[in-house]
Formats: C-alpha cells, structure tokens, sequence
C-alpha cells in the first residue's frame, strides 16, 4: 500500500423493468492501487448518496493506509517496525493495528507457521517485502528468518480493507455490491441483472500483468450470503537468477520462495480478509496440500491452477470467458 490519492469519480448504471433498479460505481484511488465499488443504492436515495459515499470510503481506506501500511512510512506499522514503541491513543488507526495483529496471529497459528506477517525480514531479504533485496545468502536468510520483530500485513490487508468498506455500506443499508480493493473481493447480494456477481480469473501465465485482459475462466459467485473472493499467484511477482524463478511465495517454514507448480488460488469465504489469507496459504502448501485443506472446509470454495491442471471445489463452477 502506499500513499493515498483522492479521485472523484462516479458513474450511474440505470436498469429497467418491472421495478427500476440504480445502481451506482464509485472509483478510486488507494493503498497503492485502485479501488471499485459497484452497489444498488440504499432504497430513496439518489445520487447525492454516491458523492457521500466515496468520502466515507475514502477516509475508511485511508485510516487503514495510515495504520497497518509498510509503504507509508508514517504508518503506525512503518514506525513500529523502525523499532518505535506504539501506545493506545485512542485513535481508529490503532484500533485497527491492534485487530489486524491479533487476527494475523491467530492465523499463523492455525497454518502452523505457513502464514507469518511477523517475517516481514524474511519477505524483504529475497526482494519481496517493503525493501528492494538482492538474491541473498544462506546466512543472510537465517538472520531473517530469527527475526519475527517487523511485520507485514501484505497477505491480508486489501482484503480486510474491503470488508471494512463492505461493512460501511451495509451499515447504510446497502444489501447488493461488489467491492473491489485492489483486486481482493467482497460481493453481496445481486448485480444489475439480478444475477449473482460474475468474476473472472486471469490466465496464470508469466507476462499477464494487466488484470482481465487474459481470462482463464469466469465463475459466478451464489448470492444466498456475502462472500470474499480473492486470488494469489506466482506469475506477476518474481525474478530470474541463473535460469531459476523465485517467486513472491515465501514459506516462512523453509524461509525460502516455494517451488512447487500451483501458479494461482482463487479461494471463496464468508470474509475477504479470510480469502485472502488462504488464497496466500494455499499458494504456499501448493496443489495436493491445497486441494485437501478446501475440501475439507464446508464454508470454502477454490479454482486452484497450477502448470498441469485446473482443479476448481464442487461449489465453483469455472466457464468459458465470452
């Protein structure tokens, strides 16, 4: 995430039929990337809402950016990190620290150590992290990897972002939308086809670095409950040294990017952040891991791609991009 850019931009999607149907996208800029809301607005409000509407989201986001960023280099994380002792002040950045901190710890926990936002030294010594690193050595990488005193939300972040933008809106009475941070998803009730929310899943090929432009796929997300939907994958971050990949992967359990062939996770939850935490599991356990760890999870669903097959859950049915 890095620094906050307030961009105004909304349009109007107008649908009719037996009842008329507004629905609104609201578009910016945040944490580094962008972000799209697409919602049916609240029943009689009208467009004044949206305006309303994108500053709310906008603080939400910022507030986030200001907390748990290691690209802000005034963020509370960025100051800890630097070694500076944080208190309670009462502030919403704060409290957000605390809560992503916590969630993130019961995480590494119940992974068994194959998610771990407190090796951010690891993530930064192989080039992946909040420092430009260079191919290390074996003794650079054990310093690393002993050193749990700097974290990295990067794993969970966007998507605990979109589920508080989510939150927001549902607060204001919003029951059908898609929230898009940065490519981590959160999607509720109908489109305005009144279908359930449509998304896609790129094709997981080195070089495909613009988002829907090469699809593997398009898949339907149920509109019976909210659902977080995100996808991880080793085809966008990575470099090459000595005719050897090393991805932006990292297994904090071996300290060193993984090697197997699962190229991206597409994960299903009844939360973003929780998709986006597996879908970054996943990518670590790889294929076979991977595919016992959904199934064994009533209240997950996964498109898992790897250099030899597509494998998706009974739940997700992947179809043919039109």
């Amino acid at each position: 995430m890095k620094k906050h850019i307030s961009a105004i931009i909304l349009s109007m999607l107008l649908l009719t039929g037996c009842q008329e149907q507004y629905y609104i996208q609201i578009k910016g800029f945040a944490q580094g990337g962008t972000y799209s809301i697409k919602c049916k607005l609240p029943k009689g409000e009208n467009g004044i809402w949206g305006a309303k509407t994108k500053g709310a989201v906008d603080s939400i986001l910022f507030c986030i950016d200001n907390s748990i960023s290691g690209y802000n280099k005034a963020s509370l994380l960025s100051r800890l990190n630097a070694g500076e002792s944080i208190t309670d002040d009462g502030s919403a950045e704060y409290r957000v620290l605390c809560e992503i901190t916590d969630y993130c710890d019961s995480l590494y926990i119940a992974t068994d150590g194959a998610l771990d936002t407190r090796a951010a030294a690891l993530f930064d010594v192989w080039g992946f992290g909040f420092h430009s690193g260079e191919m290390p050595d074996s003794a650079e990488v054990a310093q690393a990897a002993a050193n749990r005193s700097r974290m990295n939300f990067n794993a969970v972040a966007q998507g605990y972002s979109a589920d508080k933008v989510a939150g927001y809106l549902r607060e204001q009475g919003v029951t059908d939308m898609l929230v898009d941070v940065g490519g981590e998803m959160y999607c509720c009730g109908t489109n305005p086809a009144g279908k359930g929310w449509t998304i896609a899943i790129d094709t997981p090929i080195d070089g495909n670095m613009n988002p829907g432009e090469n699809i593997q796929g398009i898949f339907t997300v149920p509109k019976d409950k909210p659902y977080g939907v995100v996808t991880s994958g080793n085809y966008r971050k990575f470099y090459i040294r000595d005719g050897v990949k090393y991805s932006h992967t990292i297994d904090p359990r071996t300290a060193a990017p993984v090697t197997h062939n699962l190229l991206s996770a597409t994960i299903i939850a009844p939360t973003s952040a929780l998709a986006d935490a597996l879908a970054t599991y996943c990518m670590v356990i790889g294929m076979d891991a991977a595919k016992e760890f959904i199934n064994s999870r009533e209240d997950l669903e996964a498109c898992l791609i790897s250099s030899e097959e597509t494998w998706c859950s009974a739940g997700l049915k992947l179809s043919d991009a039109e």
